[in-house]
């Protein structure tokens, strides 16, 4: 995957440590801005939003 984009809470400072998602229509990756040449996690498309969602609780 190679359209990588941060979130867009990422700003100056300790904002610029946070992951970035690429997206294609099967998959979903996440990676780390820190890191990008480390491992990533890769979900189905199908299953990144409730990923997300459990993340927040709801």
């Amino acid at each position: 995957m190679d359209n990588w984009r941060k979130s867009s809470y990422s700003g100056e400072g300790d904002g610029n440590e946070c992951v970035e998602i690429a997206t294609s229509p099967t998959h979903t990756a996440v990676r780390d801005s820190k890191a990008p040449a480390n491992a990533t996690l890769t979900f189905p498309a199908e299953a990144f939003t409730p990923f997300i969602n459990a993340l927040k609780g709801t």
